[in-house]
């Protein structure tokens, strides 16, 4: 497992596990990031990150991206 964040463009994962706490966690999973989610990399600006998860495009900056834990492909 890898965080999000050790993740290029174009690469893609399985979200494995979200830290946190329980509110953080809470709005993650609320915008489609969850355990088994498949999650890719569309592009990195200046350390934040728009993903595309559950056919949805998300905006996230490297503080909420390293929560997530991937599994790259």
């Amino acid at each position: 497992m890898i965080p999000l964040t050790a993740s290029g463009n174009g690469d893609t994962g399985t979200i494995m596990k979200i830290t946190g706490k329980d509110d953080v966690r809470q709005r993650l999973a609320e915008m489609g990031f969850v355990m088994g989610a498949r999650v890719a990399v569309l592009s990195e600006i200046s350390g934040n990150m728009i993903l595309e998860v559950k056919h949805s495009r998300v905006a996230l900056d490297r503080t909420m991206a390293a929560r997530i834990l991937v599994d790259p492909d």
